[in-house]
């Protein structure tokens, strides 16, 4: 495995560990005693899903608020998409910025995106399936979000396939205001 940290603190793209032969393909995107070495900090799986989306569906901007903010390693199993994260936590420097990676199911990678991000994406074909592991369980009140169109950052889509609930989030600048993360 290789990690690449990414423009903000704390982000990695990680490019897993990968073999193939006659017979098909082994991918390896997660070994805890790996990410321990590496000092990217405790990451405790607590939950595992995935979704599978359209070609244009938006998915986004979600995160949970303390005390029950999770990280994420998120990878593709079939399909690509562009995963995009803002960094909301407060005392970061790198605070309110966001960073793009396009994920795709060839290139065997993974983001490793940490408590105190947004994150989102948008599928780019049909039946795009994306992992998620999170270090804490779904906590239906904890559960938050920034709506998607609200931060500067210009989606390459004309018609997005977006749900109700994403569009319903408060904005970018809502949030940044309410200092979810110190």
């Amino acid at each position: 495995m290789k990690f690449e940290e990414l423009p903000l603190k704390g982000l990695y793209l990680i490019k897993a560990f990968s073999a193939s032969d006659d017979r098909g393909l082994f991918v390896k995107n997660f070994h805890k005693k790996i990410y321990e070495e590496f000092s990217i900090g405790d990451f405790n799986l607590r939950e595992l899903f995935y979704s599978e989306s359209k070609k244009n569906v938006v998915r986004g901007m979600h995160f949970q608020i303390p005390p029950k903010d999770h990280s994420k390693l998120v990878f593709v199993m079939q399909g690509s998409l562009l995963d995009v994260v803002i960094d909301i936590r407060k005392n970061s420097p790198t605070y309110g910025q966001y960073h793009c990676q396009k994920l795709d199911y060839q290139k065997n990678e993974a983001l490793l995106i940490p408590s105190g991000f947004a994150h989102g994406f948008l599928s780019l074909e049909d039946k795009t399936k994306m992992i998620y592991l999170v270090s804490s369980e779904h906590s239906q009140e904890h559960d938050y979000g920034i709506k998607w169109d609200s931060f500067d950052f210009s989606w390459p889509i004309e018609n997005p396939i977006v749900s109700k609930r994403d569009s319903d989030f408060p904005s970018y600048q809502e949030v940044l205001a309410r200092e979810y993360f110190k």
